[in-house]
């Protein structure tokens, strides 16, 4: 951050999926996807270009491969401190899947862990022993101007794709052909579809189902933090889904009757927003817009990428400390891409708020 933003009262976090980073000789998910030494180059340029044009003070990346590859570059352009809680996994030396996340700061990080799971709320869900997240969460605490600590919590949710294959459960057990057998009757290859479809719709709702055992697995883990700090809470990363909808809706409940009756006043004290609604309520946004989408899937957009803020950045809320005084999606090279430019940047819109220091 540079000396300027810090006398103006500003602290800008931001949230980056930096779509397979990885640098050659390696692959990610198949021995086919190795960037050339120029796509490389072009990649690393496009994220240095974003850092150098927005300068966010504190990053979180998803989607990352190469871990020494990115602290290096991060170290030139400024930020002195980095952290991950995780490595890829790595098949035959050079073929890697299971990207990790990552945390850059321009401020110190006081501490840093793995969020874990409450194995007994776990219990009480409903869920299987040995679950475990997609990708490993990260909490950083860290030392921000004029606030102090703040525990920046980073994630990667499940994604929408299938949790399990739909031909796998297609048996003649199951009251359905071989394709084999099916290619030879009309009937028979309906019949196959439709179970496949509906086997598909069930593969994909188990995806659902874990995004939002995730979701909520981790607010239990913030909350109990928060029980014990108090530290203002800065939750961030690709959510693989919209908050309106379901299986996300733990994380910005509306509703005080959660806790038990415990009050508004206690209530208020764990809830987390969306930053973008708290900038739209904000005095520093002049007129409503159409919230720009941060992820595009055959040619429909979608809001995916969040950073959600405790009651320390809610301007009507009396523990108030800062406010969202900017909120930025930058989505040019999704909207308008040029291709000696965008062709190996990401497929999403970093997110970016400004937090203005109340005085």
């Amino acid at each position: 951050m540079t000396q300027t933003s810090v006398e103006a009262g500003q602290i800008r976090i931001a949230s980056f999926n930096l779509y397979n980073f990885i640098a050659p000789p390696d692959a990610y998910y198949d021995f086919n996807n190795i960037y050339t030494q120029a796509q490389w180059q072009q990649k690393c340029d496009w994220i240095r270009r974003y850092l150098a044009s927005h300068d966010p003070c504190i990053i979180g990346f998803q989607e990352v491969f190469s871990i020494d590859a990115l602290q290096a570059l991060l170290a030139e352009a400024g930020y002195p401190y980095f952290v991950t809680v995780d490595r890829p996994e790595v098949s035959d030396d050079f073929i890697y899947r299971h990207p990790v996340l990552a945390l850059a700061s321009k401020y110190p990080i006081l501490s840093f862990e793995a969020c874990g799971i409450d194995q007994t709320v776990a219990s009480l869900m409903g869920i299987a022993p040995g679950f475990q997240y997609s990708r490993l969460p990260l909490r950083a605490t860290i030392a921000l101007p004029h606030l102090g600590p703040c525990d920046c919590y980073l994630v990667h949710f499940k994604s929408k794709r299938a949790q399990f294959e739909p031909e796998l459960a297609v048996t003649p057990d199951s009251g359905s052909e071989p394709a084999a057998l099916a290619s030879q009757s009309g009937s028979l290859a309906i019949d196959r579809s439709g179970t496949l479809f509906a086997i598909e719709a069930a593969a994909k709702w188990a995806a659902s189902l874990v995004r939002g055992t995730e979701a909520s697995l981790l607010r239990v883990a913030i909350a109990r933090r928060r029980i014990d700090t108090r530290y203002p809470v800065i939750l961030m990363g690709d959510f693989n889904d919209s908050l309106a909808g379901g299986v996300l809706s733990a994380l910005v409940s509306e509703d005080s009757r959660l806790l038990g009756g415990l009050g508004e006043e206690a209530f208020q004290a764990y809830r987390l927003q969306d930053a973008y609604l708290l900038h739209e309520r904000s005095e520093y946004c002049p007129a409503s817009v159409a919230r720009a989408p941060t992820h595009y899937h055959l040619n429909r957009g979608a809001v995916i990428d969040y950073i959600l803020l405790s009651n320390e950045f809610d301007p009507r809320n009396d523990q108030c400390l800062a406010e969202v005084s900017q909120y930025h999606t930058y989505d040019s090279h999704l909207i308008n891409p040029q291709y000696d430019r965008d062709s190996h940047s990401t497929d999403h819109a970093p997110v970016m708020i400004s937090l203005k220091i109340r005085k």
